[in-house]
């Protein structure tokens, strides 16, 4: 009789099964993962232009930056100017895609207008560029 109460026992003890909400935990995280944004950022600070009033929404957005010294540089690698215009359409990911200029407040207007050419040339409809009251860019 002792017996069969002891065994009794062992049998009402809970067990939880962790493994439905640890599949829930995982597929929130891919879906999270999936729908995420990845802005790359261009690979150099530049101090841009001070422009108060405006905003910038676009968050899935291409950037490139000029230094102060007119060097272009495009996912942490320096590229010249005649390979802006490839580079972009390659690293483009729809056809509304949204390509942000950073440029220094110190680059030649000439660079500038160069870099904005070769991205109307890559087929970018909208072509911004940052300044300094662009926030979280």
């Amino acid at each position: 009789m002792l017996r069969s109460s002891i065994n009794q026992r062992r049998d009402r003890r809970v067990r939880i099964d962790l493994s439905p909400m640890i599949d829930c935990i995982f597929i929130l995280l891919i879906f999270f993962i999936v729908t995420s944004v990845f802005v790359e950022d261009p690979g150099v600070e530049v101090d841009r232009p001070d422009v108060r009033g405006t905003e910038l929404r676009d968050r899935d957005a291409l950037l490139i930056a000029i230094t102060a010294d007119d060097r272009i540089y495009f996912d942490g690698q320096e590229i010249p100017l005649d390979q802006v215009a490839p580079v972009v359409r390659q690293a483009t990911f729809s056809d509304d895609a949204v390509l942000i200029i950073r440029a220094d407040v110190s680059t030649s207007h000439g660079m500038f207008a160069g870099v904005y050419a070769e991205a109307k040339r890559a087929g970018i409809p909208r072509v911004h560029f940052a300044t300094e009251s662009t926030e979280g860019l």
